[in-house]
């Protein structure tokens, strides 16, 4: 089941506009997907030597200062937080790598939910609508944005199974359908020093992709690799610092449509969810054909 949404936005103007634009979309999905509901925003890029770091917690009531000032004194690095909800939005000097280790060394209960320059992504269980009125999603500005609603069939319902996933810097990835391999895929990246959180299979599909930009693939290839390693049925949405990406497996059965303006590009899972933006009526509208990659932006 679940339902998958993106939002790129082609005229700047409308940029200020995105959360109200994408916010119906993600509601939209809400009977493909009540169980959870995550978005990945890209907006805010930090300068030259900067990280953007997305934390999550179990409760709204964490204490992100003692994250900051620790992380700070510890790595000698500048820090700024912004607390959203049971998320933190960390801006840091500091290497990711250090960061990454302090962190777990540190605050083990923290999740790093993304990382890049511009990302930032939100996700929590329950159904779609509270969830973006928790992250004040309406509001949000950005670029580009892709989200998730998802029906848990083949595992827990928790935050932490709840996509997106990121796939390496400023990359992450939803996912409407199963994957027959991930197991031994999941094996396998484990081997190449690919971490794993859940057992959900769309995190090994992004643990795939990161493998494969690690070894210096551009999203493209590594897209197109996976068309050949990835067994089972799929609709992956990906999103990048510029722009989203859209592939579907050999079969295409599970449900995906594209439309396009002079002003915007939109992706879902179903038409409804598209039909409220400004000029839809106008719109080129078509179905995805199988084994082919779509990219819009410098994905």
């Amino acid at each position: 089941m679940c339902g998958i949404v993106g939002l790129y936005i082609k005229n700047p103007k409308l940029q200020g506009k995105l959360g109200a634009m994408f916010t119906p979309m993600l509601i939209e999905m809400t009977s493909r997907g009540p169980d959870s509901a995550g978005v990945a925003i890209y907006r805010d890029q930090v300068k030259k030597g900067h990280l953007k770091l997305t934390l999550a917690a179990d409760s709204d009531d964490f204490d992100w200062k003692n994250i900051d000032s620790g992380l700070e004194k510890a790595l000698k690095c500048d820090v700024k937080t912004q607390t959203v909800a049971n998320h933190c939005i960390m801006v840091t000097d500091a290497e990711e790598a250090d960061a990454r280790q302090w962190l777990k060394a540190n605050a083990p209960k923290v999740r790093v939910v993304s990382a890049g320059k511009t990302i930032e992504i939100f996700k929590e269980v329950g159904l779609p609508a509270a969830v973006a009125d928790r992250f004040s999603l309406r509001s949000a500005h950005g670029t580009h944005a892709i989200g998730h609603t998802r029906m848990a069939t083949e595992s827990a319902v928790t935050t932490a199974g709840s996509h997106p996933f990121s796939t390496g810097d400023d990359v992450c990835l939803v996912h409407n359908g199963s994957l027959s391999n991930h197991n031994r895929l999941r094996e396998n990246l484990k081997k190449k020093g690919i971490e794993f959180l859940t057992q959900n299979d769309t995190e090994v599909a992004a643990g795939y992709f990161t493998d494969k930009l690690r070894d210096g693939a551009s999203l493209k290839e590594a897209l197109q690799a996976g068309l050949k390693d990835l067994d089972g049925f799929y609709t992956f949405c990906i999103g990048t610092a510029d722009g989203f990406a859209v592939v579907r497996d050999p079969f295409a059965c599970k449900h995906a449509v594209l439309a396009e303006t002079d002003d915007w590009v939109a992706m879902a899972t179903e038409y409804r969810a598209i039909a409220h933006l400004p000029g839809a009526d106008k719109a080129k509208i078509w179905e995805p054909a199988p084994e082919t990659i779509y990219t819009w932006g410098n994905a």
